[in-house]
């Protein structure tokens, strides 16, 4: 499945609590910070939803996992 970069580009500050509750979901922490994930429909769901406050470009490369 295809990859998707996500780029935090404005503050959080002044959102809505759902909105800064869906960054957090995404993994987004603060301005600048970028996570990969599959492009799946929930993923542009929520990116659309908060889409005035991130960036969405395809990925490179492989999704890296998480070590526990």
């Amino acid at each position: 499945m295809a990859l998707v970069k996500i780029t935090q580009e404005r503050s959080k500050i002044r959102c809505i609590e759902k909105h800064k509750r869906t960054l957090a979901a995404l993994g987004l922490r603060r301005i600048n910070h970028f996570v990969v994930h599959e492009d799946t429909p929930q993923i542009r769901g929520m990116v659309h939803q908060v889409r005035y406050l991130v960036r969405i470009e395809p990925a490179e490369g492989r999704k890296k996992e998480r070590s526990q």
